[in-house]
């Protein structure tokens, strides 16, 4: 199930499993595991914090929308190969978190990803946090700021990250604005104008 986590390659092999003193587990990630008793523990801690990765990025404007929601759930399930139920749960556990935690539990949630993650898992994710970030139509200044601390965090390969930012360069709200006062794009309505830059 995990072979393809995220990605639509089968990643490198995963690492071997942690020992007990290796595991460092946030408060969100024990929450998510334990309501997926069914997977195998580091299976569960993978996809508890990948959960949070994802709605940390659906965060960033302080608001989760439904579209970010609904394409959190359905990346869950196609891409990872839980069942729908599962999926709800695991991504409303995430919001929750996300909403209530944030600051150092962000950190120690991405570095605990990064640590049970593939290279290839770690790069699934942040495309699939574009794909969060893009849900609504657009990429705002506040997701692309908290993805690209996403990216950094994963200690990603640069020449990689940019390629998968190329791929989502036409969701950018600052793109979008720029092609609109030009007028290669329609209206942009006054509360999505960019704060800042792509």
């Amino acid at each position: 199930m995990f072979r393809r986590f995220f990605t639509g390659e089968a990643p490198a092999p995963a690492p071997a499993p942690s020992t007990p003193e290796q595991i460092q587990e946030t408060e969100t990630v024990r929450r998510i595991v334990a309501k997926l008793e069914s997977l195998p523990p580091d299976q569960a801690r993978l996809l508890a914090s990948a959960a949070y990765v994802l709605a940390r990025a659906a965060n960033a404007d302080m608001d989760i929308t439904d579209d970010e929601t609904r394409a959190m759930e359905q990346l869950l399930v196609e891409r990872v190969g839980i069942d729908e139920a599962q999926a709800v749960l695991v991504v409303e556990i995430a919001k929750m978190q996300a909403r209530t935690a944030g600051g150092t539990e962000d950190y120690l949630v991405t570095r605990e990803f990064r640590r049970l993650a593939t290279p290839e898992q770690r790069l699934g994710v942040l495309r699939a946090s574009f794909l969060i970030g893009a849900a609504s139509g657009s990429i705002s200044s506040e997701e692309n700021a908290v993805i690209n601390q996403i990216a950094e965090q994963f200690d990603l390969d640069a020449e990689q990250v940019r390629a998968v930012r190329t791929e989502f360069q036409d969701q950018f709200a600052a793109v979008q604005y720029i092609r609109q006062l030009s007028g290669d794009e329609p209206d942009v309505e006054p509360e999505d104008q960019p704060a800042g830059d792509a």
